[in-house]
């Protein structure tokens, strides 16, 4: 298998993809109280056109506001189908996207945002790529056009290029939060960033270890409600550091960087 991205274009996905077997669907939450139920709703609607059987999670990482006691009264409206996990305290998006790994049980895994930034919908786009003759481990999402501030949008460049030049990873948007795995693809692989390098360092050891990866671009929204915390300077600082910490270790023992860190599954 290659270790490199394949890009497909930004045209729309087939109206109506091929129905996966089994779909673990699940989204990071922190203080987001005002969207929250809606996204649930609509992955409620959407997910069964997408796969035979599916499971939402909620990962409530910390919230201070309703957004745990919503999560929970959903989960007992619909507990077939609906599961929470609730950290206290609050562990970061990386260790909130990390519980969800851990805690999906089917063969594909798949992840948006909680703001609503993406649409259930467009996870379509993904599992019809995975479904390509190519049959790619991975794919990942890219924003066609960011709905996002300026000071956001220049990070995320300047991020994507030091990715590119330092490992060497052509991935368009590595933080996009739509990405769809093959769980096999996940085995063995090992992350020790518990912040917002988390994404970037699991694309990085993907890559690393071999699997393939594929792009398709989704649509991206504007956030309606609730408030972003990626672009504080204390997330920024503590993904500097995770990147050089990775970057400089794979130099000089890259064997062994590769197993630091515990298992994106949890059975691993």
């Amino acid at each position: 298998m290659t270790a490199d991205a394949t890009t497909s274009s930004g045209a729309p996905a087939p109206e109506s993809p091929r129905k996966v077997a089994r779909l673990s669907y699940f989204f990071p939450a922190h203080n987001e109280e005002a969207n929250i139920e809606a996204l649930v709703a609509e992955a409620l609607e959407t997910l069964p056109t997408l796969a035979e059987t599916f499971e939402i999670i909620a990962i409530n990482d910390g919230s201070r506001d309703k957004t745990g006691e919503i999560a929970d009264r959903l989960a007992a409206a619909h507990p077939d189908v609906v599961r929470v996990v609730h950290h206290n305290p609050n562990r970061g998006y990386g260790g909130a996207l990390r519980s969800g790994f851990e805690t999906s049980r089917y063969e594909l895994l798949a992840f948006t945002d909680g703001d609503r930034q993406f649409k259930i919908a467009d996870i379509g786009r993904l599992t019809a790529r995975l479904q390509a003759e190519d049959h790619p481990d991975v794919v990942v999402g890219f924003r066609i056009k960011r709905a996002d501030p300026f000071i956001r949008v220049a990070y995320a460049r300047t991020y994507k290029l030091a990715n590119r030049i330092f490992f060497g990873l052509r991935v368009t948007d590595v933080d996009c939060a739509c990405k769809l795995f093959r769980r096999e693809a996940l085995a063995g692989i090992r992350v020790e960033s518990a912040g917002a390098f988390f994404s970037a360092e699991l694309m990085n050891k993907i890559r690393q270890s071999g699997r393939s990866i594929a792009e398709v671009g989704v649509p991206h929204y504007e956030r309606t409600a609730g408030s972003p915390t990626g672009a504080k300077p204390s997330v920024i600082w503590r993904a500097v550091k995770d990147f050089w910490g990775l970057r400089l270790r794979l130099w000089f023992k890259r064997a062994e960087t590769l197993q630091r860190g515990r298992p994106i599954l949890g059975g691993d």
